[in-house]
């Protein structure tokens, strides 16, 4: 297991690589790790947050249950800019929209699987990140969805 922790303008974000993925990005840290794949992912992010980069083009594995799995795979279907309510999710998967709130909570690799795109069906809902509602926020605004909340 590897780990590299990159500044943002959301705080200091911690990368972790486990057989050749990535599996985690967390809040906070300070790790220094190099591989082709974090480093990688440290240019993406550079890119993500200058305003190039759209799309991440990475491996990343869910390490958590069948349903952890699917619900990160729908969110990672989301598009830039874009957002999806938990309900909307919850008829997609079939299941209750409180499930895929604490999907969205499980989330282990928030940013690249974009779990700030889901919002509740009458605000914000929650975000489990470092910041929480200010940085859910903060990245709906970089990606231009800001005008959903006004």
């Amino acid at each position: 297991m590897l780990r590299l922790t990159v500044d943002t303008p959301t705080g200091a974000v911690t990368l972790t690589e486990n057989d050749g993925a990535i599996t985690r990005a967390e809040w906070g840290g300070a790790y220094a790790d190099h591989s082709p794949l974090l480093d990688d992912v440290a240019r993406q992010l550079a890119e993500y947050f200058d305003g190039d980069r759209t799309e991440f083009d990475l491996p990343l594995r869910v390490l958590g249950s069948e349903f952890q799995e699917r619900v990160c795979a729908a969110i990672s279907a989301i598009p830039f800019g874009q957002t999806r309510t938990y309900g909307d999710l919850a008829r997609e998967l079939g299941v209750p929209a409180q499930a895929v709130g604490q999907g969205c909570g499980g989330n282990p690799i928030p940013i690249l699987i974009p779990c700030h795109r889901v919002l509740g069906s009458g605000g914000l809902g929650g975000f489990s990140g470092r910041g929480g509602v200010e940085t859910k926020i903060w990245l709906l605004k970089h990606e231009g969805a800001a005008g959903l909340l006004i």
